[in-house]
């Protein structure tokens, strides 16, 4: 194989050799070089790393590092990586063939490309044909290029048309998204790396549950370089673990939050009231002209007092204090985060907007990544948004798309919120997903709540695909297997968290078989025959990934994220390009947002937004009352404890995370032998006193136990505030050696964690759970082998049990044709009580002036009788293509009915029935429209949307004239009732 080396380029300084020992705790980050403040004081260099010796090297190829999501920066300050995490190029358990599972053996065995690709195909169309596109799923990774993440969004929105495509960044970067909708418009962050450690740097850094020693390495370095200098930022690091960034700000004269876990939102909103209460330490000015709901925001924090805070949280108010008044002093404030709720990632964009502290030169929020190309994932569209950062509740942005993608606006799946890996989830237990197409990542490892991931995983109704570099314990589960080349085997673009694109040239060809993620989604679109409205190819290219990139480009022209003004002979020689690259910005934007105008107005915005603490969605008509028109938005919420709460049975609270010598679920570091030496098992991390509480000493073995699930491992003490608990992710049970009779432990964090989610971004309550702890004595185990393999076995036993891999269609109910009768038999009721009531209005014989009234009721309800009949049976023809002719109400339509209106009712009452009564038919019909819109019938959806206006104009009308009518009985009743009149 050749030797790979990463490019050294001359014009960013001189070689730095690094020793291999370099993965030691205190080596990692290397030797500081203190920054002076000078723009020339910073001694430009470029790290390298050789195994073999420079001698030996073939050729030198332009690449980034993929291992960490943020390490290369602007210039000046390239570092590298020294994690070795591409030495698992050289492992010598690549996959290198596609697999298929035999139906006669039930084990995975090689096959041809054309052999793979054909069965997937094949079962694509069948699945389509029978089940519709939104029997199929895709869950991709934060690790793909970008040209692969276009190629197989265009597959998914534009040629398959399914609403299930999600990311494993939901698991790490969803919240962070989320809180850049919901604060400035758009998922876009608005600073640079150069924020950090440029000329006029940041003076206060705050890090909110951001570990930056372990996740990112290299950008970590250059902190500690800024600490080290004259003038060093006041570091607020706020987690419930001292970590190596804890133990950096008490050094350097910072302050360390150590907080209970699961109570960050609460002291952020302390935070916020402290900086509130201060007119000194809020920028007034900057609120009452660029945001918009700060008294929102104030009467949230206002219950938020510094006692109640610490109370809640265990952090001193001495501490909150200090923290507050740093904040408050600060001039130019980064604040940094990762892995959080949307509606605590709100409230430290909250800390920076009413400071005023974002546009400027080291003046900025960055919510972290936890991939390293999770940021193209969001771009492309392949995990719960769409391409270009558009908003699908806007027709507009759907049709500039459409457009972009010469197809018609109906195929992009635009009638719905996309699916989140949890619903996916629930879709696979009831059935209604077939097919799962995995790339890049082992959910069978990193989901929460694992005993239920692999039941759905091994179930023999999913035919599951997984497209990956190394078996792991996805792979062991998979129906197809697809051998896929890795970073420096092909060549693509990605992005870092600052929107600094990269391009990665191939240095060595992949092993064996494999093919690039690329390859493999052009060659499953062109054999699916996916075309645009011409008859073209809907993915023009094959095999050359700059094609791909110059579609990308013209995807994202006008939008935040443009790309347009790069090029592949652009992005070679450098350290990378910012978007937004354009005709405006030839050479990229280092900042955005420096004219504090934000993409808030509502035909830029990607999301109207949400209810941070409900996830209600807001309407057009609701964010267009609020009108940001180009101002942030301070989004605020209160703070609620985690779902799952400690407890005498679970006394402890459960923080999952990562190591710095780990990424993901080792798939690749791993099989590096730094690495896994450096980290070779997962732990518990146990507080002093709770250790000494339980018995407990370092190394011991410890049975951790949840509600869901049990692990046994070693124990770490101490670092960790008591009551709190940690444990690192990214072990599972595919390493373990299996054939030495032992039996495998089991060690993966997400046996224990929890399947909620949050509200707004869907992603999983991770950091939240509560366990017990019981040390063991030398010699007793608990065993895992069962649950992987026993998941294995049924697998296996599923394929053999499969009819030939077709689904049994008579054992499936479509329930779109309870859903239409349903629909039709509320449709009849409506109309029927409409006509019954006008008629009694009608023929009432109350007093002069009460009649007056209710035959202008009569009258009402008699036109919009006529208006809704006529939408009403426009739907009539669509009843009967897709309802049941012997269809039995799972409503009781007559007793609902006979609940609704009573005998002797005051004369509006009926009214408030036929409200109720029309509120569940537009029910049925809210659910109908996306599912007809999803099987492309736009004639019906046209009926439906007719119809839902008409009963919704019925709706209001009656909550109109209900009210009116009670106050004219109050006002004619006097005169009515005293009065005598003439008989």
């Amino acid at each position: 194989m050749p030797k790979l080396n990463i490019q050294p380029l001359e014009r960013y300084g001189t070689h730095v050799e690094v020793s291999r020992k370099a993965t030691e705790p205190d080596q990692i980050w290397g030797d500081r070089k203190p920054f002076h403040g000078d723009e020339n004081a910073w001694e430009q260099r470029v790290d390298s790393c050789f195994v073999e010796g420079p001698d030996e090297v073939e050729k030198w190829v332009q690449s980034a590092c993929v291992l960490r999501p943020s390490e290369q920066g602007q210039a000046r300050a390239e570092r590298l990586d020294r994690l070795y995490g591409w030495a698992s190029m050289r492992s010598e358990d690549r996959l290198t063939k596609p697999l298929i599972r035999s139906k006669e053996t039930g084990q995975l065995e090689p096959a041809t490309w054309d052999e793979a690709m054909n069965l997937i195909v094949a079962k694509s169309k069948e699945l389509i044909e029978h089940y519709t596109p939104n029997s199929i799923a895709f869950y991709t990774s934060g690790q793909l290029f970008l040209e692969e993440y276009h190629t197989l969004a265009m597959i998914g929105k534009g040629g398959l048309g399914t609403l299930h495509m999600d990311g494993n960044t939901r698991l790490c970067t969803a919240s962070a998204a989320a809180s850049m909708r919901e604060s400035f418009g758009c998922d876009s962050q608005p600073g640079s790396y150069t924020d950090f450690v440029g000329e006029d740097h940041c003076d206060a850094l705050l890090m909110v549950g951001h570990n930056m020693a372990a996740t990112q390495t290299v950008l970590w370095s250059r902190v500690l370089d800024r600490l080290a200098g004259p003038k060093p930022p006041f570091l607020i690091v706020v987690d419930p673990r001292r970590t190596s960034v804890g133990h950096a700000a008490v050094k350097n004269g910072g302050v360390h939050l150590e907080l209970k876990a699961g109570t960050n939102l609460c002291l952020l909103n302390g935070l916020l009231k402290l900086l509130l209460d201060n007119d000194k330490s809020h920028d007034a000015g900057f609120i009452a002209k660029h945001t918009i709901g700060i008294e929102a925001l104030r009467d949230t924090v206002k219950d938020y007092n510094v006692e109640r805070v610490s109370e809640i949280t265990g952090v001193p108010v001495v501490d909150i204090e200090r923290a507050a008044d740093a904040l408050g002093r600060s001039n130019r404030l980064v604040s940094t985060q990762a892995n959080q709720a949307t509606a605590s990632a709100c409230a430290l964009n909250n800390i920076n907007l009413v400071k005023g502290a974002i546009g400027r030169v080291g003046a900025s929020v960055f919510q972290f990544n936890g991939q390293p190309t999770a940021q193209n994932n969001r771009e492309c569209g392949c995990d719960g948004e769409f391409p270009g950062f558009r908003n699908p509740s806007n027709p507009k942005h759907m049709q500039e798309l459409a457009d972009h993608w010469n197809i018609e606006v109906k195929q992009l799946p635009h009638y719905s919120q996309p699916t989140h890996i949890m619903s996916l989830l629930k879709y696979i237990e009831n059935g209604s997903v077939k097919m799962f197409w995995i790339s890049g990542t082992n959910p069978a490892v990193s989901m929460p709540e694992l005993a239920r991931v692999r039941k759905n995983l091994a179930s023999k109704d999913l035919f599951v695909i997984a497209q990956d570099i190394f078996p792991n314990e996805t792979t062991a589960l998979a129906d197809v297997v697809l051998p896929a080349a890795q970073w420096s085997e092909k060549t693509g673009a990605f992005t870092n968290v600052d929107r600094t694109v990269h391009l990665a040239h191939q240095a060595v060809n992949p092993p064996g078989e494999a093919w690039s993620d690329f390859k493999i989604f052009s060659e499953y679109a062109h054999r699916m025959g996916f075309q645009d409205k011409d008859g073209n190819p809907l993915i023009k290219w094959r095999e050359n990934p700059e094609e791909a990139f110059e579609h990308w480009k013209s995807t994202t022209k006008g939008r935040p994220v443009d790309y347009s003004g790069m090029s592949y002979e652009k992005l070679t020689g450098g350290s990378g390009i910012q978007w937004p690259c354009n005709e405006e910005y030839p050479d990229g934007r280092e900042r955005l947002y420096t004219d504090s105008h934000f993409p808030t107005t509502v035909d830029e915005c990607e999301s109207f937004g949400h209810d941070l603490f409900t996830g209600t969605i807001i309407s057009p008509e609701a964010y267009k009352a609020m009108n940001p028109n180009g101002r942030a938005i301070l989004k605020a919420c209160h703070y609620t404890p985690p779902d799952e709460t400690t407890d005498e049975d679970y006394p402890f609270r459960l923080v999952t995370g990562r190591v710095f010598a780990q990424f993901h679920t080792r798939t690749k570091t791993g099989r590096s032998k730094e690495l896994h030496d450096a980290a070779p098992e997962s732990f518990v991390q146990i507080a002093d006193a709770d250790a000494e509480r339980l018995g407990i000493k370092a190394g011991d073995m410890v049975l951790v136990e949840g509600r869901r699930g049990k692990v046994e491992v070693p124990a770490k003490i101490g670092e960790i505030g008591e009551g709190n608990v940690f444990i690192p992710f990214h072990y599972g049970s595919a390493d373990q050696d299996r054939d030495d009779g032992k039996k495998v432990r089991s060690r993966a964090a997400n046996e224990l964690t929890e399947s909620s989610w949050d509200f707004v971004s869907k992603q999983p309550a991770f950091k939240s759970g509560s366990v017990r702890l019981t040390r063991l004595e030398p010699g007793v185990q608990i065993h895992a082998h069962s649950l992987q393999s026993e998941s294995e076995q049924q697998k296996a036993k599923g394929a053999q049990d499969r009819d030939a891999g077709v689904w049994r269609r008579e054992d499936h109910h479509r329930y779109l044709l309870d859903a239409v009768g349903e629909c039709d038999m509320f449709t009849k009721t409506v109309l029927e009580l409409m006509a019954q009531l006008s008629k009694k209005h009608a023929d009432s014989h109350s007093t002069p002036d009460i009649l007056s009234f209710l035959r202008e009721i009569s009258y009402g309800l008699r036109l919009h009788h006529k208006l809704c009949k006529e939408n009403a049976d426009k739907c009539k023809p669509f009843v009967e293509k897709y309802g049941e002719d012997d269809h039995q109400a799972k409503v009781d339509v007559p007793a609902l009915r006979a609940a609704l209106f009573p005998e002797n009712r005051h004369e509006s009452g009926p009214l408030h029935g036929l409200s109720t009564m029309t509120s569940h038919l537009l029910g049925w019909l809210a659910i109908l429209n996306p599912a007809v819109q999803a099987l492309h019938d736009l004639d019906f959806a046209a009926a439906l949307t007719r119809a839902t206006s008409s009963f919704t104009m019925l709706r209001s009308w009656c909550e109109y004239v209900i009210p009116a009518a009670e106050d004219h009985c109050k006002v004619a009743a006097p005169q009515t009732l005293i009065v005598p009149v003439q008989l």
